[in-house]
């Protein structure tokens, strides 16, 4: 008969960790977070599972791609962002799964990385559950004005209060939640009346680094997915006032509306592969980063490679970016305010940038991951 509570194994067999994620659909910042806390994590537990609400079979990185993946019955379906409202089901489902796999092999602890329902799955009885929050749907509690609109828009707005009351309620199911910046530290507290750690997302320091040799452009860069939230469009608006060039990395639906308000200055790029992106940083002037992030990893990357970033002061930009030193804050999503805040920008700051980025480095986040599994172990 399998022990209801069970207890983290001794020291002669690793403990059995259980790794569940929203969606795996494509290598993006959250995906890289799973793959640094896997790689983390595998001297010390035993993984074998990802639970996922959709797999499409993409390839994540080498510590996970070798798991086997349990994925619920929503995962055969299209269009996984219309269907928001059967979310509870499919973390019902995987918590079935879960439960289902622990009788015959128990688990002792479970780690979800959230930032749409997953923080939900209901770990077995006396298995704790440690949650990476990315951050509270932002389709729910924060952005619910980029999806304003349309059909979509109208089923978002009806099915709202209830699904915040699902989420507030299933937070429970979280015994410690590690948050990735100083904001959705806040955005845990106020959405789900929670406490929080802060952990910082690794960034890959030793791959994006200052070239000295490498001359600098005057180009402005934008780089992202371009979609309404990110605000390209006030970095082509600063450009067209100015007539400076600016440099636009990305791809997305917003694409042809920014070809349109772009002026002569703006140029849009896309970067195949990383080096291309890491060139890109290295002969940027500055970074234009005018947009609310959970965290923003692209205003870390670009002062690993010694490039200042100007930054709108919400969100994650607090905590990466330092106002006169790696960069400049500016306070209003208005073109005055982005061009008074590229004017202060510090010049020849490219060793200041770059030993602020190793703060956030893939070592200090790995380090961090496994004191919490450890102390989990040692707890038990």
């Amino acid at each position: 008969m399998v022990d209801p509570n069970p207890k983290l194994t001794t020291s002669t067999t690793k403990p059995r960790v259980a790794l569940c994620h929203d969606w795996l659909v494509a290598r993006r910042g959250g995906e890289l977070v799973l793959e640094a806390i896997a790689e983390a994590i595998q001297p010390m537990a035993d993984l074998d599972v990802v639970y996922t609400m959709f797999d499409n079979g993409s390839s994540i990185g080498p510590a996970i791609d070798p798991l086997r993946r349990k994925a619920s019955f929503l995962s055969a379906w299209p269009a996984r962002r219309w269907l928001l409202p059967l979310y509870p089901l499919a973390v019902w489902d995987l918590s079935r799964k879960l439960r289902a796999r622990h009788r015959r092999k128990p688990y002792d602890l479970v780690i979800s990385t959230h930032s749409a329902a997953i923080k939900a799955i209901k770990p077995p009885k006396g298995v704790p559950h440690v949650c990476y929050c990315h951050a509270p749907a932002r389709y729910i509690w924060t952005h619910a004005e980029g999806y304003a609109g349309g059909l979509r828009g109208l089923g978002l707005a009806l099915i709202r209060p209830l699904y915040k009351v699902w989420d507030r309620r299933t937070a429970r199911r979280v015994e410690t939640f590690f948050a990735n910046s100083t904001h959705t530290h806040r955005e845990i507290g106020r959405a789900y009346k929670r406490q929080s750690d802060i952990c910082f997302p690794p960034v890959r320091t030793r791959f994006y680094t200052y070239n000295a040799e490498m001359l600098r452009d005057d180009d402005w860069l934008a780089v992202g997915a371009l979609v309404p939230y990110k605000r390209f469009d006030l970095a082509i608006e600063a450009a067209n006032k100015r007539k400076h060039p600016l440099k636009i990395i990305g791809t997305g639906p917003e694409l042809e509306r920014l070809k349109a308000l772009a002026g002569p200055t703006v140029t849009f790029e896309k970067a195949e592969t990383d080096v291309q992106l890491r060139d890109a940083y290295r002969r940027a002037k500055l970074v234009i980063f005018p947009q609310l992030e959970d965290f923003g990893i692209v205003a870390v990357e670009a002062q690993a490679c010694g490039t200042p970033v100007v930054a709108y002061a919400k969100g994650g930009a607090k905590d990466t970016v330092i106002d006169g030193s790696t960069g400049a804050h500016f306070e209003s999503q208005s073109v005055d305010s982005l061009l008074s805040a590229i004017d202060r920008c510090p010049k020849h700051s490219a060793l200041a940038c770059r030993e602020n980025a190793e703060r956030f480095s893939e070592e200090r986040f790995r380090e961090q991951i496994a004191r919490v599994v450890r102390e989990f172990i040692r707890r038990a």
